[in-house]
């Protein structure tokens, strides 16, 4: 086995792998030689699970051991002491339920972060608001608990990328209401017109998060940009017909504020009901977690 320190400063595979296969081998080559008992957890937990992180430090392999206390960090391992009694096994290493990954990040994370990695892994395993408020409580009088609060009240597991979880922080943190996810706009007969990142139905107004550029993620490959974005503005033209507003925003309108300018003004004004009306677009597929007892 080659030693961990070589494994993290090996140029050829800093440039070879992406981070977080980069991580994962840094999991497989150090959890032979921790303790028996040591369940794989926080980031490294969502690693393992295949799911979405932003902005999270993956230098250090993270694990839980079951016990009050007596954390410490190594120069390749952040080791967290606190109770755990069951896990998931993933490539024979025992890793923490979804849930209380989710919360273990909630309670360690940024809040952007935090959020961005738990709408992943609510979407992937299809976790409520009951799981999650379990695996709250039982992290009463861990470090971050008031975060982690608000982290799992605002997540969404109809989310589908980063950028729609950091809209919706950022939603929040200007004190704007929340918005439903994922909708499909249908006629008043019902025929389906366009599905929408978000939506207020109440307000007729509708939002959409591009990536990078203006219509950007609607861009596929080999697909042109006129034609497409040609598409898309007349998609809008027909949204507007049926009475709604539609505020779109990129990533750089997200750092400059612009989003919550656009929506706060979007949401101010006054407009006939709409002619459509919005339903709840249907989730994705989940994961089963096959949760066993330490």
């Amino acid at each position: 086995m080659r030693n961990p320190r070589q494994q993290a400063h090996d140029p050829a595979l800093r440039t070879s792998l992406d981070r977080r296969e980069q991580h994962r081998r840094l999991i497989r080559a150090l959890l032979p030689e921790m303790a028996p008992g040591t369940v794989v957890s926080h980031q490294s937990a969502a690693v393992l699970y295949g799911t979405t992180l932003w902005r999270t430090p993956l230098d250090r392999v993270c694990v839980t051991r079951n016990r009050r206390g007596g954390g410490r960090t190594r120069p390749f391992a952040k080791v967290h002491g606190s109770p755990v009694d069951s896990a998931v096994e993933i490539d024979g290493f025992a890793v923490t339920t979804p849930a209380r990954t989710v919360v273990d990040l909630a309670l360690t994370l940024p809040f952007e972060a935090a959020v961005a990695a738990g709408d992943a892994l609510a979407g992937m395993f299809g976790l409520g608001a009951a799981e999650l408020g379990e695996e709250l409580a039982r992290a009463k009088g861990r470090y971050g608990i008031g975060q982690a609060k608000q982290v799992i009240a605002m997540l969404d597991g109809r989310s589908q990328s980063i950028g729609e979880s950091l809209s919706r922080t950022m939603i929040h943190q200007h004190a704007l209401p929340l918005p439903s996810s994922q909708g499909n706009v249908l006629t008043s007969d019902g025929r389906f017109v366009a599905r929408v990142d978000f939506y207020y139905e109440s307000a007729g107004v509708l939002c959409e998060f591009d990536g990078p550029t203006e219509y950007g993620r609607l861009l596929g490959p080999g697909q042109d940009f006129a034609t497409t974005v040609g598409r898309e503005r007349t998609r809008e033209t027909y949204l507007r017909a049926l009475g709604f507003e539609v505020v779109r925003w990129t990533w750089d309108d997200l750092i400059r504020d612009r989003a919550a300018r656009r929506l706060r003004a979007a949401l101010s004004r006054s407009r006939p009901r709409p002619d459509g009306h919005i339903e709840p677009a249907p989730a994705l597929p989940t994961r089963p977690a096959l949760i066993h007892t330490l």
